[in-house]
């Protein structure tokens, strides 16, 4: 299974709400950046493999959790008496902004929904996902959303026209807890327009959406690291149409016109500083 990475075209933070949550406004964007995972059956229990050593492989790791939450609600419901072997190839750099780790639980709760032939609805999906984290109902559907909500409300919006990315993941980590709890609306000075974003997308117009991505937490990660503006500065220098940092960072992509002018660019940005990818919308 592919568990792929997103993007967030734009940011909006709208309230803080009495349980310390935010309302967001957000428009994400899949991309083919992935981790490969293998889902299978074994006698009992959970079990979890992961290539990249800095991933816990015990219940610490929302994959983990995302199974131990389906065995839990739909074992005895759907007659499941064997346990399952999750194998996580990681490709999406950790803690980066990317949801990595939510898109692994969402492709864990719809694998396992194939995998034991439950037949669940993706409705119900989403709402069993939503109980591990914020990004993990959107991770389920995947395409081009508009998430509101604390990112659990989710509109499906027409797909963008197939659209080249260079994605800069400094390397660092930036912990999205973090960025939230230091989040100060008095330091906005520009909200995304959200509307003109929508009209962009529903007319297939890429430039205008990305002359006009704004994403609010760049005052809050991008004010603490200089190398969130100096990534995107470089990919504007290098041909992209617009460029933003995703989430809560530290990752910033550029959006090109073209699959040439984005390996141009990656190739005069390419230096230790950073991972550097390819990729497209999905």
């Amino acid at each position: 299974m592919k568990a792929r990475a997103k993007i967030n075209l734009s940011l909006d933070i709208t309230s803080r709400r009495p349980d310390n949550y935010h309302e967001i406004k957000t428009i994400m964007q899949s991309i083919d950046l992935h981790d490969n995972m293998v889902i299978e059956i074994i006698n009992k229990g959970i079990e979890l493999e992961c290539n990249y050593p800095k991933v816990p492989c015990d219940n610490r790791n929302i994959a983990y959790k995302a199974a131990e939450l389906f065995m839990n609600k739909y074992s005895a419901k759907y007659g499941i008496k064997c346990g399952v072997k999750i194998k996580i190839d990681k490709n999406i750099p950790v803690a980066a902004g990317l949801a990595g780790g939510s898109s692994n639980a969402a492709a864990v709760l719809i694998g396992m929904n194939k995998l034991f032939n439950c037949r669940i609805n993706i409705s119900e999906l989403i709402s069993t996902g939503k109980q591990l984290g914020a990004d993990i109902p959107y991770c389920i559907m995947g395409g081009t959303v508009l998430a509101e909500g604390i990112g659990d409300v989710l509109s499906r919006l027409m797909s963008i026209p197939k659209t080249y990315i260079v994605l800069v993941v400094p390397k660092i980590e930036v912990s999205t807890k973090w960025v939230y709890e230091n989040f100060n609306f008095d330091k906005v000075s520009k909200r995304p327009d959200i509307n003109l974003l929508l009209s962009a997308i529903s007319k297939g117009d890429v430039k205008i959406l990305a002359d006009n991505m704004v994403n609010v937490l760049e005052t809050v990660t991008a004010e603490k690291f200089d190398v969130i503006n100096d990534s995107k500065q470089k990919l504007k220098d290098f041909g992209a149409l617009g460029s933003l940092m995703s989430g809560s960072g530290p990752s910033v992509f550029g959006i090109f016109k073209d699959k040439v002018s984005a390996y141009m660019a990656y190739q005069k940005i390419k230096c230790n500083d950073y991972n550097l990818f390819v990729t497209e919308t999905t």
